[in-house]
């Protein structure tokens, strides 16, 4: 699975594809940006259409930092996203 990492506000996050499969999985895809590990980690997640039959791992890998940015910047927080439970850990 490919990951990479953004800078936002000084503090790294990782970003990969969340890995969940949605009944639009041939056209987008979920992506997941964490920040910290355990208990205090936060994470966001977003949907991305890529321009293409790409796998996730493509398209990912071929996002400039400043498209991942305005991704993260449009992301949601994992309490309101189905892709995190909503928050359950």
């Amino acid at each position: 699975m490919t990951q990479r990492s953004i800078t936002v506000d000084g503090e790294p996050w990782e970003v990969s594809p969340s890995g969940r499969v949605t009944v639009y999985g041939q056209d987008q895809f979920s992506i997941v940006f964490r920040l910290g590990t355990g208990p205090q980690r936060k994470r966001r997640f977003t949907r991305y259409a890529p321009v293409g039959n790409r796998s996730p791992d493509a398209a990912l890998a071929e996002l400039s930092e400043r498209q991942l940015l305005d991704l993260f910047h449009h992301s949601q927080p994992a309490w309101t996203a189905p892709e995190g439970a909503y928050g359950v850990r």
